[in-house]
């Protein structure tokens, strides 16, 4: 039976290079302080033994645990993957948080964290005293939220507030949630829609208001009225439907309406298949997220793309910097979303 090869441990590479084992590890967390001709030496010896640090090899230099933490709602994200609907917001993070980090050197580990439990504060003290990580990003709806803002704080913890625009601790990134919706309104109301419906996501995300007031802001500019024209969702399918009824069976319909996200509006267009009604001919429709799915329906929605894995890769930039030299920012991060325009947005065939 053939012997398992061994595999390079950072002893070899001390010992090859000639210099002690904590040389190697600061060498490796690229520390300053290390002589140009030791760096050379370690580096050589690194690449001759064909070594691949590991995190454990890392943290003997310091106290960093080069692993950064990422928290995302418990409840809809667990609910999308047992639907199979898929998770596609969180898909674009990790995207995003896992490629900058393993540029860095570093890990990103996701937990899953209900905002509203009882035992969050539990939850997340056993997370951090497992893990031990560098920073934490937060993402909706816990990137507002006190107790867990507080906590990260009194253990010094690095964070990013993902989908914050708020003043306080840690850095508040945002996509610009008001100016999206003021892009998809502004979009609908070129094309000479009066009556353009909403559609908004729960409240306990504050993104949710947000979109809410570009809307309004977009609509007051354009001198359109916004009365009978909001429903509120709790971004499920089911909530999108609900919502698709109230502002499509009253009175006077919208003839075009946004969604808040991709759910929302899927039920949104399936609603409107069974009430006969067209789009876009007699509806227009704008999506959020861009998720696949939204490219391929009849017909492919217009849709807020929100740069979910820039956002998350910025974020994790901003902690690891602070590690080492600390970032003070003075206001929040913006990475805009864009509007991408496909076939069921049109001129309404019809003014109400």
């Amino acid at each position: 039976m053939a012997r398992r090869k061994q595999s390079v441990t950072i002893k070899h590479v001390a010992a090859d290079a000639g210099v002690s084992l904590q040389t190697v590890s600061r060498v490796i967390n690229k520390e300053p302080n290390v002589r140009p001709e030791m760096i050379e030496r370690v580096r050589s010896s690194i690449a001759k033994l064909g070594y691949v640090p590991s995190i454990a090899a890392q943290r003997m230099g310091g106290s960093r645990s080069y692993l950064i933490l990422a928290l995302n709602d418990r409840e809809r994200t667990i609910a999308g993957w047992q639907s199979r609907e898929g998770t596609d917001w969180v898909d674009q993070m990790l995207l995003g948080g896992m490629l900058t980090c393993a540029k860095h050197g570093y890990r990103m580990i996701v937990e899953l964290v209900d905002t509203h439990s009882d035992h969050i504060e539990r939850e997340l003290l056993g997370a951090i005293a497992a893990l031990q990580p560098d920073g934490v990003i937060l993402t909706p709806p816990h990137s507002e939220n006190p107790l867990i803002i507080d906590l990260l704080v009194a253990h010094r913890i690095s964070f990013a507030r993902i989908g914050s625009v708020k003043p306080g601790p840690g850095f508040a990134l945002t996509m610009d949630d008001e100016r999206a919706a003021r892009l998809a309104t502004e979009h609908l109301a070129g094309l000479g829609h009066r009556r353009i419906g909403f559609i908004a996501g729960p409240a306990d995300y504050e993104l949710s208001g947000w979109r809410i007031d570009g809307w309004c802001d977009a609509m007051a500019a354009a001198g359109l009225a916004t009365d009978g024209l909001l429903a509120h969702g709790d971004f499920s399918y089911a909530s999108g439907t609900e919502a698709a009824a109230t502002l499509l069976d009253g009175p006077s319909p919208p003839t075009a309406i946004i969604a808040s996200n991709d759910q929302m509006a899927l039920a949104t267009l399936e609603y409107a298949r069974k009430r006969r009604i067209k789009v876009p001919a007699d509806l227009s429709l704008v999506s959020f997220d861009d998720t696949p799915i939204v490219r391929f329906t009849h017909p492919p929605l217009t849709a807020v793309v929100q740069p979910i894995a820039e956002v998350s890769a910025k974020a994790v930039e901003l902690i690891i910097a602070d590690q080492t030299n600390p970032v003070a920012l003075n206001r929040p991060v913006i990475v805009p979303a864009r509007l991408e325009i496909r076939s069921s947005t049109a001129r309404p065939a019809r003014q109400s």
